[in-house]
């Protein structure tokens, strides 16, 4: 799984400049719970943030109503890019059970190993989460008081920083990889403690999770090693 993600950017007036200085993440939590009467499963934060340095935002920065090259185009990115932020969302992403990890013989890495060959589908829920996060990210935007306002495009997910899920947490074997201490149900003295054991993505930024099961999972293995059950 990765985390799902819908985000608007906006054009103000007056210099921004928030390609300085620290990010910070989730600072609007209104629409983190579920609620069914989305429509859909889940929930999120919304943060407002500049992830772009002066090549990124020249590459993939600008709307399509301004220019692409020429001088209208250099005039656009020196305004732009002081004057402009984004309202980005993180999004729950559920699991679907064809989404894989495979190895690819016929795609050998450099070393004549097989590559890995990611199959992976949004669930029908997560689209529906981004379609309605993207509406609240630009109705955001435009109370904020932007002159320009305009939203990246709902697409499939095709690859991630937050790599989630392969190795589910769960009491069957027969549908999950570890259990509820991290310990991989075919091998006894295999504890597996990062975000692979994830269920769903969570709504935010997954590290602290991974770190707090670690620390827990990490506790239980001492307990395992006092009792020589390990």
């Amino acid at each position: 799984m990765f985390n799902g993600s819908a985000t608007t950017t906006g054009r103000f007036e007056h210099p921004l400049n928030e390609y300085k200085g620290v990010v910070d993440t989730r600072i609007v939590l209104d629409y983190y719970d579920a609620d069914p009467k989305r429509g859909f499963y889940g929930g999120g934060g919304i943060d407002a943030r500049f992830r772009f340095g002066p090549i990124g935002f020249a590459v993939n920065g600008l709307p399509d109503t301004v220019p692409s090259w020429g001088l209208e185009y250099k005039r656009a990115l020196r305004d732009y890019y002081s004057h402009s932020t984004q309202f980005m969302s993180h999004i729950t992403s559920l699991p679907v059970a064809t989404n894989q990890i495979t190895l690819d013989a016929e795609h050998p890495d450099r070393w004549g190993r097989p590559s890995f060959c990611l199959t992976y589908q949004d669930h029908p829920d997560d689209t529906k989460a981004k379609l309605w996060f993207r509406d609240r990210t630009h109705e955001m935007m435009q109370a904020a008081g932007a002159s320009d306002v305009w939203d990246q495009p709902v697409l499939p997910i095709d690859g991630g920083v937050h790599l989630l899920g392969t190795a589910r947490m769960g009491n069957d074997p027969r549908d999950s990889v570890v259990d509820r201490f991290h310990r991989a149900h075919d091998v006894p003295n295999l504890f597996i403690c990062d975000g692979s054991s994830f269920v769903t993505s969570g709504r935010g930024q997954p590290t602290m999770t991974i770190q707090a099961l670690a620390f827990r999972a990490a506790d239980h293995i001492a307990r395992f090693a006092k009792s020589h059950a390990i």
